[in-house]
């Protein structure tokens, strides 16, 4: 924990270099020091079989406290407000998740590009607008559910624009977005399909244009998306039980699939190309590819079990191939595992993992793969509402930076006027967050759903905690940097709105009170609390200056706690 010494009269004034110097050697101590064995009891979780119930969600409390809907907001959405927080405890979990899952999207990605004018030629060959694209949304969409699914979505089903070499190409990644925001609460199935079919994922994962094979020069199909398709996007490396575990022979791990299947899968993926030949407007970044008779692979096509006939067509064959994929068992534990690690805790427990596999591969009305059901499953389940959860040693995640940079300018906010979202990447892990949408360095995202630091007691425990992947002591000292920067001084024309707070600003027991319930869901211990009061105390309040000075301080402060950092 941090030492009151540590923040005891530091913090003067926010605007000058010197002083917010000042203020990073205060919350130094909240690193990777203070946060590492916090995320440790955080990402635990039971790593042993168990049986596989009937899916039953939580029943709904008669009444949600504050800080049960701010960790309920907290894992549902990209950021939650004061008036976000206070108007769902009048009303109900099934109700927040009715209507989130029921709104309409308000804009599509594309769309956004087109009507602020981002298609035009000077744009064709560059990635204007797409940072832009991806901050309006996730900050400034009221469909905040949908943004957090379909990230979690896009976490696994990936493709960044930096391996992405295409003309029109913030243009081709909306139209990838889109295919996953429309689906993040329809049929995986379909979702599959739709994303499948994009120009940007036959580029990044080099299947379009991909030939049959020649028998003459010995030339095969490429099978990068082949393989892709399975070890990342649907069944992974090992056969799985409906809760997750590994099914094992002779103590070893059960491969899913071999070589052989990729070769045979690879064949279905051959022909795809452009819908059409104009490269002056970005639409063909927009049309679903189609495949050319002449260079799709014409023989049998034999994978995980399956056959496609001879002679069958490069659409038929897509179709047939995506269903049996699709059908296959480890589909259900794999997808929802992901999700919820995504959404809740590392370390889900076997049976929660079980319970909402089963949604997945029955809706309860004979529906396999319905993500509005699989998400209702997964924020209504009993591991992910247990108020004892917040002080167990086996439940949590790392906050994905992202997503704090998304909470304070919700919690806060945050708009554009303009519709210019200056935030720009964010990926630079040295001034930055070390993490920004749609840029992951490859096909394996930022991090990796089984990573574990290595040589760690995380590590010893046989636990996993992913976003550890990007966390160092650097990238830690580089996020409180930055984010002092935006709630200082904003994005452009984004900036906080901290007049609420300003009224608390002379009592700051009240101010750090009322930022624990909003941005961590009262789980910042009342020690850390005390020692973040008197920092904030030896900032003068008597001046209009001085008290935005604390409110500043204080948001920096509980956003560079670990228990902040770490989402229980």
């Amino acid at each position: 924990m941090i030492e009151a010494s540590a923040v005891q009269g530091e913090m003067v004034d926010l605007h000058d270099d010197q002083s917010a110097t000042s203020l990073l050697s205060s919350v130094q101590a909240l690193g990777i020091a203070a946060l590492a064995p916090l995320a440790l009891e955080a990402c635990g979780g039971d790593s042993g079989s168990a049986a596989v119930p009937t899916a039953t969600p939580t029943p709904t409390p008669v009444a949600i406290t504050g800080a049960e809907a701010s960790r309920f907001l907290a894992q549902a959405t990209t950021g939650a407000s004061k008036a976000d927080i206070t108007s769902l405890t009048s009303s109900t979990y099934a109700a927040w998740l009715d209507t989130q899952i029921g709104m309409a999207r308000p804009i599509k990605f594309w769309d956004f590009l087109a009507n602020n004018g981002y298609n035009v030629a000077a744009n064709k060959f560059g990635q204007t607008g797409f940072d832009t694209m991806m901050w309006s949304q996730l900050i400034g969409s009221p469909d905040t559910l949908r943004q957090r699914v379909g990230f979690a979505l896009h976490s696994m089903v990936i493709v960044s624009i930096g391996g992405t070499p295409s003309s029109w190409l913030s243009q081709g990644m909306a139209a990838y977005f889109d295919a996953i925001w429309d689906n993040a609460f329809g049929n995986f199935r379909t979702l599959l399909d739709d994303v499948a079919g994009t120009v940007v994922m036959g580029i990044f994962l080099t299947f379009m244009n991909n030939v049959k094979g020649n028998p003459v020069t010995g030339a095969v199909p490429d099978e990068n998306f082949a393989r892709e398709l399975m070890q990342l996007f649907t069944i992974g490396l090992y056969q799985l039980n409906m809760d997750g575990t590994q099914v094992l022979s002779g103590g070893k791990p059960v491969e899913t699939y071999t070589q052989a299947d990729v070769s045979g899968l690879a064949r279905v993926w051959t022909g795809w190309t452009y819908a059409n030949t104009d490269e002056t407007i970005p639409d063909r970044m927009r049309l679903p590819m189609i495949n050319i008779a002449a260079k799709h692979e014409s023989g049998t096509k034999v994978f995980l079990g399956t056959t496609i006939p001879a002679n069958t067509d490069g659409p038929t064959s897509k179709k047939l191939a995506l269903d049996a994929i699709f059908a296959h068992a480890n589909v259900p534990p794999f997808v929802s595992k992901q999700l919820i690690q995504h959404l809740v805790t590392s370390n889900p427990s076997p049976a929660y993992v079980g319970r909402v596999a089963a949604i997945f591969a029955n809706n309860g009305n004979g529906v396999r793969g319905d993500l509005a059901a699989v998400v209702r499953a997964i924020l209504t389940d009993t591991e992910a509402r247990n108020a004892a959860n917040v002080t167990s040693t086996s439940f949590g995640k790392l906050r994905e930076p992202i997503f704090r940079l998304t909470q304070w300018a919700r919690a806060f906010g945050v708009k554009s006027a303009t519709n210019t979202w200056k935030f720009g990447s964010t990926v630079d892990a040295n001034n930055r967050l070390g993490e920004s949408p749609g840029r992951a360095p490859s096909v394996f995202n930022f991090f990796r759903p089984g990573y574990t630091p290595p040589g760690s007691g995380i590590a010893a425990q046989g636990l996993i905690a992913p976003e550890f992947q990007i966390t160092t002591e650097p990238t830690v000292v580089a996020y409180i940097n930055y984010m002092q920067e935006l709630i200082v001084g904003g994005a452009g024309d984004s900036q906080g709105d901290y007049t609420a707070l300003l009224t608390l600003a002379t009592d700051s027991q009240a101010l750090l009170n009322e930022l624990n319930l909003v941005l961590a869901a009262n789980q910042i211990s009342a020690t850390t609390i005390a020692a973040l009061k008197t920092g904030i105390d030896s900032i003068s309040a008597t001046t209009a200056a001085g008290q935005l000075n604390r409110v500043q301080a204080a948001i920096i402060l509980v956003m560079a706690a670990p228990e902040y950092l770490v989402l229980k």
